[in-house]
């Protein structure tokens, strides 16, 4: 019955469907002395991440200063990046600022271009006026050959 058990795990366990709890309980039946013939090839298996798992190293690692300064060299790297993009944001910043002033100066002299043709506009109105008389003056002259007409056929 145990086996048949093992059997179902070990499929759980090929389809990465097991808990930890079931993997566990796999590796210590494995660990036994006395597992079934059918069963002894998936034994190596499991001992052998038993047995690795247990393995250790005695070499030292050691840092040699080449590997430092390369760590020292990236740090200046990124400060000579962070530095460029924030002097190109303050160049940015400054023509924007030429170009606000740029507008705000382009608006002053629209304005008294505007001002000046209001002046020129007042003068208009008087010829307009000016036109009105001469209109008014042309009728009077009307009037007055009608009247000489009248004035002469007496």
């Amino acid at each position: 019955m145990e086996s048949a058990r093992i059997e179902k795990l070990l499929e759980k366990y090929y389809e990465a469907e097991t808990t930890l709890k079931e993997e566990k309980e796999l590796k210590d039946y494995f660990s036994q002395s006395d597992v079934p013939t059918h069963l002894a090839e998936h034994k190596n298996m499991f001992n052998y991440f038993n047995d690795s798992s247990l393995e250790t190293s005695s070499r030292s690692i050691k840092l040699s200063s080449r590997t430092i300064a390369l760590r020292w060299l990236s740090v200046a790297a990124m400060l000579v990046f962070f530095v460029s993009v924030f002097s190109l944001y303050q160049q940015n910043e400054a023509e924007k600022e030429e170009a606000r002033l740029a507008y705000q100066e382009t608006q002053k002299a629209l304005e008294l271009i505007s001002k000046s043709l209001n002046k020129g506009t007042g003068a208009i109105a008087q010829l307009d006026n000016f036109n009105k008389g001469t209109s008014a003056m042309a009728e009077l002259q009307a009037f007055e050959n009608t009247q000489s007409k009248v004035f002469v056929a007496d």
